[in-house]
């Protein structure tokens, strides 16, 4: 497993590492369950959802990508 060095200001570590003990889980863990929690995917697990999405959508390419165009706009105006 790669390992990853992070640098955090005093407060935010031990704010970390409370959160993790109160959970009773490793910071790891808590890290791990954030990138979930925040929709970080690798590219290819996030093409894998979007090809599972489309397909149960019944839209093809075209026309999801005319559908995500509409709302995204629709959301931009609010």
């Amino acid at each position: 497993m790669p390992r990853l060095t992070i640098t955090l200001s005093d407060e935010s570590y031990r704010a970390v590492k409370e959160t993790a003990a109160r959970r009773r889980k490793s910071i790891r863990q808590l890290i791990e369950e954030s990138l979930d929690f925040y929709g970080i995917k690798t590219m290819e697990k996030a093409s894998f959802l979007v090809s599972k999405a489309r397909k149960r959508s019944g839209l093809n390419e075209i026309s999801a990508l005319e559908l995500a165009v509409e709302e995204t706009r629709a959301e931009r105006q609010r």
